[in-house]
């Protein structure tokens, strides 16, 4: 882990105790805190008790003995309401940080031969699939990296810093409003749509989180920023305007005189005298369909950040195996393959895997987001047959009617067996695509989960005398 520094002999409350929380309280205990922790949920807090973690009920607690608030991200800080917990940190004058920011304080109070690269990255899509990517880059170019954050392990969680390690950290919305001293080596904002819109009080607030990964870059550090959304162009103008920092502004739609872009599936570096092709995209197994080579331009532009080659970084590109649960090839059963997306909670991710199949057979539902579907309009031609599960079933029915076949599954496991059996039964080549374009939280733990549970059920069809005999 990585012990905190700053708070030695101090007391800092932690309210939230699943993994964020959990990572961030031990890192305050090693470094010389003293903590208070509590969480709403008792299964939380018999974990915490587990590890003899000091549990206060921070209801009942005198606020003015603590030093800051360690919120979880998962908590209101403002909108639709602040959490009670921030009301009585507000109260009592007592700072409101989350893990990112005692980590960045942390790297911040090391010596500078002793601090770590950093790379942060956010977005509306391909987080995660980017920090991957830029992580995988980094470990075949020889570097010592750790990746976490959004993804994987809390950043206080991972091994503890160096001045040679690179941290790759994923960072959502929620992360951000938490953080401000964060100055990350190179800064990466993919792209921006509505999202999460109610946490941050409408998309002004959204774009104002995104964009504080930025916040702290000055000279010497590099900021890439997709500029295929409006809000991406206009951050990269006004940002271009200050010149404090080496900008690459990135595209999968439009070649540029300075940047990184992807056209067809080749891949340019313009950020030289001439644009030079670096890669063939299309081989890359892994990177499917443009958003994918949004996230493949974003990557390859963090490792020459960090001064790692083009050669080496278009090569860790080709050899990346890719991430569950996005776009991910789960089974092929006969003819029909089926592909896990479960990370599309919202409709623009499921555009992007939507618009790499000219035809699917489509599983979606879950927790619906502002706008549902609606968007997705000019996709709909594409789908065979529509496959509906959970709470938006009946609303996006509606959506689709007339425009699509539907059926009501409800449940993950009809939904599976129904679209196999509607894609066997055609005889030819078909995908079955789980793309939810909605959370998860309705029928999951989380959107992992509703992957694992779309595998369990493809795995189960595997298993039947029927499918055996079909399989390729």
């Amino acid at each position: 882990m990585i012990p905190v520094r700053g708070f030695e002999g101090r007391t800092v409350a932690v309210f939230g105790l699943a993994r964020t929380g959990l990572a961030a309280a031990r890192a305050l205990v090693a470094g010389g805190a003293e903590v208070a922790l509590w969480d709403e949920k008792p299964e939380s807090r018999a974990v915490a008790e587990a590890e003899g973690l000091p549990l206060v009920d921070l209801a009942q607690a005198d606020w003015n003995r603590f030093a800051a608030l360690m919120l979880s991200p998962g908590v209101p800080l403002t909108h639709p309401a602040p959490h009670w917990t921030v009301e009585r940190a507000r109260a009592a004058g007592v700072e409101i940080l989350g893990d990112i920011e005692l980590f960045a304080r942390t790297v911040n109070a090391a010596p500078e031969h002793k601090r770590p690269k950093v790379v942060a990255i956010t977005g509306t899509n391909g987080k995660s699939t980017t920090t991957a990517l830029v992580g995988h880059i980094c470990a075949q170019a020889g570097r010592d990296v750790r990746v976490g954050g959004n993804i994987g392990y809390g950043v206080l969680g991972l091994e503890d810093m160096h001045g040679g390690a690179v941290y790759v950290l994923e960072m959502s919305s929620y992360q951000l409003d938490l953080t401000s001293s964060l100055k990350p080596d190179v800064a990466i904002l993919l792209n921006i749509s509505p999202d999460h819109l109610e946490r941050h009080g409408g998309m002004e607030g959204y774009v104002a989180a995104k964009r504080r990964v930025l916040l702290n870059q000055g000279k010497g550090d590099t900021a890439v920023i997709g500029v295929d959304d409006p809000w991406g162009q206009r951050i990269c103008t006004e940002i271009t305007a200050a010149n404090r920092r080496t900008i690459v502004p990135i595209s999968a739609s439009k070649a540029m005189g300075r940047g990184v872009y992807a056209l067809q599936g080749l891949l340019y570096d313009a950020t030289g005298e001439r644009a030079t092709e670096v890669a063939d995209l299309l081989r890359a197994r892994s990177l499917p369909g443009r958003h994918n080579w949004q996230n493949a331009a974003a990557a390859y532009s963090a490792a020459r950040g960090l001064g790692i080659s083009a050669q080496e970084a278009a090569e860790g590109l080709m050899s990346s195996p890719g991430l569950a649960h996005r776009m991910e090839t789960v089974a092929q059963i006969g003819r029909v393959r089926f592909v896990n997306d479960s990370k599309a909670t919202n409709a623009d991710a499921a555009r992007q895997a939507m618009s790499s199949y000219p035809k699917f057979y489509w599983i979606a539902g879950g927790q619906p987001k502002a706008g549902g579907i609606d968007a997705l309009t000019d996709l709909f031609p594409r789908i065979e047959k529509a496959y509906l599960i959970g709470d938006a079933q009946e609303a996006f029915a509606h959506t689709l009617k007339g425009k699509a076949k539907v059926a009501q599954c409800g449940m993950m496991e009809a939904a599976v067996a129904a679209a196999y059996a509607d894609a066997a039964a055609a005889g030819q080549d078909a995908v079955v695509l789980l793309s939810p374009a909605c959370a998860s939280f309705d029928q999951f733990a989380d959107f992992e989960a509703r992957g694992e549970a779309f595998r369990e059920a493809v795995l189960a069809l595997s298993a039947r005398p029927a499918a055996r005999g079909a399989r390729a």
